[in-house]
């Protein structure tokens, strides 16, 4: 962390001397030096720790019992120069005294602490602590050992003691009472009572008390410090009066179940625990305890004639069972042995205090009981009775561990005094009304397992009438009655252990493993601390060892041994006794502090201010506004004192700077991190005098003024800090020019207020570093000068015009010759002038594009038009020491009227005009009064227009401008005719195809506003410019069909998909207005334009065609010329086949039709035909398929097919024409004809693998088309065809082949795949024909099966057949192998079988398996009550989804009818439902 350093007690003290945290003005409060003699002795200033404002405040002379043990009585020395002093300075009296409480706390620890602390210490100055640390758990409690008790408890009686004492050794702490007094039970039955001071007053009980009582297990303190009450374990209580304790002042033995039954004494019963025992409000006599039995009692130990008369009242639980035996009297066996707690033990029970302030309740005697499964209050008085009952939710009944888990802690009404911000706000509050403080009301806080809860107890008082039983008289008497509010409750991080109240608006709980506080106002948690519950003491740990309670129930009852007393928490550990203090806001900047990290004490000190600081924020105010007064005062002083302890001589000499072995230290991050955060604090508190003033001059003068500007820089940037002095503003731009940075100075630039700003420093450094952008920003923004920026970017724009002309003068040869990069930089720059003028004109910020303010706009804008718009050169800056701003390109050259607006025109006329278009929409220019306006600037520009020497790309772009504008503002611009006339020819004239568009569009702009005479020679010339657009509204307008069909045509802009969607639309306009016939112009003119549009699209152009010149597709196919064969086909496939397109095909315009066009003439048809088998022949079938029955002549295709090869089709055709057998002829002939091609080309030496797969293709398709005709024909009804004749001639075809084939392979060939040898090509190709003509026979047979259940055909006749046929057939084949071949071909057919086979059988098992689980979950859901209503109303039987429609005469159900589900599971529709219950009514 920047600044985290050891220092000696010299340099704390260093930087301390300049800090003093208070409140208080008058600084009456007492100042404890740490130096001062016997202020080390812990036991003499103890009491300091215990006390508060209030005890501070009392009568010296008020009584011991009272509040003896609080008074200090040390002496005061005077303050020392330490840096602790300093700091109380800051922090105030209101913390002093936890500051006092702190030293005494540390110097009460023992010495071994202090030993570590110094070896840590000068292990960190031997590594050099400057560099960052990992940082240690934030410190919430601060806690200290009570040296002097411990020693006491836990060391024994030194053998002095004992022999003053007469005791031996005390026995071990078991539970812990703390309230004025520390008082610490024992497994010996005694107590040890201390004062504030450790010192042992006395010890109650003497030697014989643990066998007559036995172990202490419950302790309460009275109010005034004067009484002790103690319970024990075997169920005794005692009373000690601690002005005598060697002797109980009272005692309440335990009694028996046999006096019980017997009526002669309540009590609890021998053997029974005491957990809990109180005092009731201030008396001294009377007690409320109670036991882990069950049973709590009430005790008033009164006296009768000065003999001892105890008065008990049982106020909850229940005796056992009389049989139980009673506990031996002989404390051999303490504790009886139990199976396990009960839901009626009591865990915890705590009378309402009494506190600072009197309440209505007091007079009560409230007692809160709480067991495992309720909350009781009991109230004493008037008349003992049950106020309140609680119990415990269902949900809270959580985990057996957390059931026997409760805790219960008052609150008692108080004065708010203490929790007022300081001093004279508490003394403001005293003037109130009656001079009391406002006080809080009781509250209870108890928790079950890890929930917490909140209940305000109040008193309301209500009116009651009575009547005097005597007298008849009726009068109203007040009745108090008791109100119980329930606050909330919220949930802890585990089981809560241990409750107190920390105070009144926070709540400390003891978790397993950590202490967590809780603020009752926002039910949040505030504060966490690590801590391991198990080292404190529990006072039932010996119970595990006869089995009365489980281990882990018994470590941890700890409640005994956590203990609050006004702000402290006093801890009974199982090795010491210690105490701890919530450390409050000044307390954590006080840790920072005296570990000299003032750094992040000022950091802490920002957070605190801005509501950031996490944990607590006691000792502050929660008004947000008065916590900034209160905190913010302390955050200027840490500042302050911080800085000057930093730079202060004795700081700079100090051992921080040099190691132990003589190194030195480099301190710049301290110095850095002080300037960010100063910064930033200064930035909460908004305000940098000191900052800027004060603390720069410490950094500039020890010369490292450097480390501040770096530091402050990145606020800047930020925009966190805008407003900076310029003499620093001047150091920071200087420190960047000198480094060579001219990058980081325009940055800095931007982002500070120009106010801060140094002018003519930043100007020159713009102007050196050519920063172009922050040079405007300086002059608009620092000066106000709207002209300078145009002066300085207008000398840019002469250079870059000046190299232009250089250039193009020069040869690339000669040394005039300028390079382009040398001069693309100035042309960026000069470029800026666009958008500047653009956001000036228009009232905006350059380049942040803001708003400005409205007389600065105006003034802006008045200023640039002035300047631009002069008719001739001006001086700049005006008045004396102006030069004249000059535009020429030479040196001595005339200058021309309005000079500068010519020179941004003829510099770019594009950029310049789109800048004017933008000003023109501001109102600026409505008001004709101020001498520039939109007539103005156009009457100039049509002056600069007049000029000779203009470029024509300056004369089409004010063209443009003029046009565009002149119809937008016609109320401001109002120019004559033949001048709109003249700009609308130029903008035709213009031959620059790339600004076409934007003519064309100030020419439709300019149209709206005029209309121009000669229209017949402004028709010319929009055509000759490619005005389409504009020729098409005219052209619609007069009804000129074929000139508008040729704007569409002509137009090379427009997309081919729009063009044809527009000659649909105008074609279908034409014929509709020459009553529904196309024009003979139009269609000529269409016929004309037939070649362009059939290289644009085919598809689109026959679509065309055919909806408006259905006589003219010859003509169309002509168009595409003599070699266009496969555009013919895509054409005529369009018309026949619609909806056959491909993918390039679907972007249709016109409408798509659904059948072939009637209009295609027979000839055209066959012609696709022939078209179809040459580009598609394996899509010829499906084609003709789709084609309607007689479209086509049959035979003549068919022809036409067989003359290209496409057999299948033939076969297809034949069969269609009702001819199965003879398209079973052509299949067998086309079989011969391909079987022969492919022997002939096995047996030839120059075999062609080419040739072979594609007669083994066309075989294939011939056996699909001759297989799918015998299906067709299989299939019932059939008409009178020998169908096992049919079927025969395929398979006898087949087999043919395969003998044909077989008849020219080797015999390698004809084996299985595995003997054909793979190095020999001939054999495989052999092999490959072979096996794919036995796969067609294959699927042959397999399509038969498929069949085969019909009578007209038999599978074994027709076997029977083919055999015998093939042995007559094939004389020059074997019979050896034609019966190879046929075995071949059954063992294949009986494989694929086996397969299929066992496919079905898979598939019968995951069918079973997915039926299964459908089955077993239905039969679940029944079971549970739902009925399978697949998807149907129970009532009517009408379906949910998808509902048939209505019959007629019916009416249809409602889609969105709505249903009924009722407990059996059955659904209806509601009216059904409805239905159903009136008929069974």
């Amino acid at each position: 962390m920047n600044g985290t350093h050891d220092v000696d007690d010299a340099g704390r003290n260093g930087l301390s001397d300049e800090l003093h945290f208070s409140d208080s003005e008058s600084g009456d409060s007492p100042e404890v030096d740490a130096e001062a003699d016997g202020a080390g002795d812990y036991s003499t200033r103890f009491d300091e720790l215990m006390s508060d404002g209030e005890d501070e405040e009392a009568d010296p002379d008020e009584d011991d019992d009272e509040g003896g043990g609080f008074v200090y009585a040390g002496v005061d020395s005077d303050p020392t120069g330490g840096y602790r002093d300093q700091l109380r300075d800051v922090l105030g009296a209101d913390h002093e005294e936890d500051e006092v409480e702190a030293e005494e706390v540390e110097r009460s620890l023992v010495h071994e602490v202090e030993e570590n602390e110094k070896f840590a210490a000068t292990i960190a100055d031997e590594a050099g602590v400057s560099g960052t640390m990992a940082q240690p758990p934030r410190e919430v409690l601060r806690w200290s050992q009570l040296r002097l008790i411990g020693e006491n408890i836990y060391a024994g009686q030194t053998p002095k003691a004992s022999s003053l004492l007469g005791a031996q050794s005390s026995g071990s702490p078991t539970v812990l009472a703390a309230n004025g007094l520390i008082c610490v039970g024992t497994d010996t039955g005694r107590v040890l009572v201390f004062d504030c001071k450790q010192t042992l007053r006395c010890i109650c009980g003497n030697e014989s008390s643990e066998k007559s009582v036995g172990t202490v297990t419950a302790l309460a303190l009275s109010f005034d410090h004067t009484y002790i009450a103690v319970g024990h374990a075997t169920g005794h209580i005692q009373l000690y009066d601690l002005r005598s304790p060697k002797v109980p002042a009272r005692v309440v033995p335990p009694t028996t179940l046999a006096s019980v039954a017997s009526g002669r004494q309540e009590g609890h019963i021998v053997g029974s625990r005491i957990v809990s025992i109180g005092f009731v409000a201030g008396r001294h006599t009377a007690l409320v305890s109670a036991d882990d039995s069950g049973l709590a009692f009430y005790h008033s130990l009164g006296k009768v004639f000065f003999v001892d008369a105890t008065d008990i009242l049982r106020i909850l639980g229940k005796y056992p069972d009389e049989d139980a035996p009673d506990a031996p009297p002989a404390l051999g066996h303490r504790f009886r042995r139990r199976r396990g707690r009960k839901p009626t033990t009591i865990l915890s029970m705590v009378p309402l205090p009494l506190g600072t302030c009197t309440h209505p309740t007091d007079s009560y005697n409230l007692v809160a009981l709480l067991t495992p499964i309720k909350l009781v209050i009991v109230g004493l008085k008037p008349s003992p009775k049950t106020w309140y009952r609680r119990h415990r939710e269902t949900d809270e009944e959580v985990a057996s561990k957390s059931r026997f888990k409760g805790t219960l802690a008052w609150f008692p009404s108080v004065s708010l005094a203490a929790d007022l911000a300081s001093a004279s706000e508490r003394d403001s509050k005293k003037s109130q009304v009656n001079g009391t403080h406002p006080s809080s009301t009781p509250t209870l806080a108890y928790s079950w397992g890890e929930t917490l809860h909140l209940l305000r107890v109040s008193e309301d008082k209500v009116t009651q009438s009575t009547k005097d039983a005597k007298t008849g008289k009726v009068s109203k008497v007040e009745v108090g009655r008791i109100v119980f509010e329930e606050m909330g409750s919220w949930t802890a991080s585990d089981d809560i252990l241990a409750l107190q109240w920390l105070n009144v608006n926070q709540i400390i709980v003891l978790t397993p493993t950590a202490f967590e506080i809780y603020d009752v106002r926002t039910f949040k948690l505030v504060e966490r601390e690590h801590f391991d519950a198990w080292t404190l003491v529990s006072p039932v740990l010996s119970h595990t060892t006869n089995g009365s309670l489980t281990y882990s129930d018994a470590v941890s009852e700890v409640a005994h041994s956590v203990r609050m007393y006004k702000g402290k928490i006093f801890l009974l550990g199982q090795h010491g006794v210690q105490v701890g203090t919530l450390l409050t806001w000044a307390d954590r900047i006080l840790s920072f502090v005296a570990e000299g990290d003032f750094l992040s004490a000022i950091d802490l000190t920002r957070s605190y201010y801005v509501g950031e600081a996490p944990g607590n924020r006691n000792g502050l105010p929660d008004d947000p506004e008065k916590l900034k007064v209160v905190v913010g005062q302390k955050l200027r002083e840490l500042i302050v004192a911080s800085a000057r302890y930093a730079f202060s001589e004795d700081r700079m000499m100090d051992g921080t700077h040099v190691t132990p072995d003589g190194r030195g230290v480099d301190r710049t991050d301290l110095f850095e991190g002080l300037v960010s955060t100063c910064a930033r604090a200064s930035m909460a508190l908004d305000e940098f005098e000191f900052f800027f003033e004060d603390l720069f001059g410490y950094y500039d003068n020890t010369g490292i003024a450097t480390i501040f500007l770096r530091q402050l820089e990145p606020f800047m940037l930020s925009g966190e800090i805008r407003h900076v002095p310029p003499w620093i503003t001047q150091r920071l731009v200087a420190l960047h020019d000198a480094e060579n940075r001219p990058d980081l100075v325009e940055r800095l630039i931007w982002h500070i207020d120009p106010d801060c700003l140094d002018v003519n420093q930043a100007i020159m450094l713009c102007q050196r570093h050519n920063l172009y952008d922050a040079l405007i920003y300086v002059y608009t923004r620092a000066i106000r000068d709207y002209v300078s920026p145009v002066v300085e970017l207008l000398g840019l724009i002469r250079r870059v015009q000046q190299w232009r002309r250089q250039r193009a003068e020069a040869s690339p040869t000669s040394s005039s010759f300028m390079d382009e990069q040398s001069i693309e930089p100035v042309v960026l720059n000069a470029y800026k002038i666009y958008p500047f003028m653009a956001d000036t004109l228009t009232g905006l910020t350059y380049p942040s594009e803001e708003p400005l303010p409205e007389d600065e706009a105006l003034e802006a804008k008045n200023a640039v038009y002035k300047f631009l718009f002069y008719g001739r050169s001006s001086v700049w800056p005006e008045g004396e020491g102006g030069k004249l701003v000059l535009t020429s390109d030479e040196e001595n050259g005339v200058e021309p009227t309005y000079p500068y607006a010519r020179l941004l025109l003829r510099f770019d006329p594009e950029a310049f005009l789109h800048t004017l278009d933008l000003a023109f929409e501001d109102a600026y220019l409505n008001d004709d009064t101020r001498g520039v306006s939109r007539f103005v600037i156009v009457k100039i520009l049509l002056d600069i227009l007049a000029s000779p020497e203009l470029a024509q790309e300056e004369r089409t772009f004010i063209h443009i401008f003029v046009a565009r504008n002149v119809p937008k503002y016609p109320q401001f611009i109002q120019i004559q005719p033949t001048v709109l006339h003249n700009i609308l020819i130029g903008l035709a004239e213009d031959p620059d195809t790339s600004t076409r568009e934007d003519r064309q569009l100030a020419a439709e702009f300019l149209l709206s506003a005029y209309t121009p005479h000669e229209s017949h020679r402004i028709l010319q010339l929009f055509k000759h410019a490619g005005f389409y657009r504009i020729l098409r509204s005219l052209y619609t307008q007069e009804k000129q069909w074929p000139e508008l069909l040729g704007t569409y045509l002509e137009d090379p802009d427009l997309p081919p998909h729009d063009v044809f969607t527009s000659l649909h639309d105008v074609l279908k306009a034409a014929r509709r207005a020459n009553k529904g016939k196309v024009p003979a112009a139009v269609s000529e003119k269409l016929l004309e334009s037939l070649p362009d549009l059939l290289v644009s699209d085919i598809s689109n152009t026959a679509a065309l065609v055919d909806e408006y010149l259905p006589d003219d597709h010859e003509a169309a196919l002509h168009a595409l010329g003599p070699n266009a064969e496969h555009e013919r086909f895509l054409y005529l496939r369009y018309l026949l086949h619609p909806d056959r397109r491909k993918a390039a095909e679907d972007d249709i315009a016109l409408p798509r039709k659904s059948v072939a066009s009637p209009n295609v003439p027979p000839w055209l048809r066959q012609a696709y035909v022939s078209l179809h088998c040459r580009f598609e022949p394996s899509d010829i079938i499906p084609a003709l398929r789709e084609l309607p029955h007689g479209y086509l002549d049959g035979q003549e295709a068919a022809r036409t097919c067989e003359e290209n090869e496409v057999f299948d089709a033939v076969v297809w055709l034949v069969n269609h024409e009702g001819d199965p057998q003879n398209a079973l002829s052509k299949a067998e002939s086309f079989d011969k004809r391909l079987s022969t091609r492919i022997a002939d080309a096995l047996a030839s030496p120059d075999e062609s693998a080419a040739a072979i797969s594609d007669s083994l293709g066309k075989l294939q398709a011939v056996a699909e088309a001759a297989t799918a005709t015998c299906v067709e024909r299989s299939q019932p009804p059939s008409a009178e065809v020998p169908v096992e004749d049919l079927w025969f001639q395929l398979l006898s075809s087949q087999i043919d082949c395969v003998q044909r084939v077989a008849s020219c392979c080797s015999l390698e060939a004809l084996g299985p795949s595995e003997g054909a040898p793979s190095d020999d090509p001939r054999v495989q190709r052999e092999h490959n024909a072979i096996s794919a003509l036995r796969s067609l026979v294959h699927k042959t047979f397999t399509a038969l099966m498929s069949v085969s259940s019909t009578r007209a055909v038999s599978f074994p006749r027709l076997f029977k057949r083919l055999v015998g046929s093939a042995s007559a057939s094939t004389a020059h084949v074997s019979k050896g192998t034609l019966y190879t071949e046929f075995r071949t071909i059954l063992t294949g057919m009986l494989e694929s079988f086996r397969s299929e086979g066992d496919m079905l059988v898979i598939t019968k098992h995951l069918v079973d398996r997915d039926v299964f689980d459908t089955v077993a979950e239905l039969v679940a859901e029944r079971g549970k009550g739902w009925a399978p209503a697949r998807g149907a109303c129970s009532g009517c039987g009408v379906s949910f989804v998808g509902s048939k429609k209505a019959g007629e005469g019916e009416a249809a159900e409602p889609e969105n009818e709505k249903i009924v589900v009722s407990r059996t599971g059955a659904i209806y529709h509601i009216m059904a439902h409805v239905r159903g219950l009136y008929l069974y009514a």
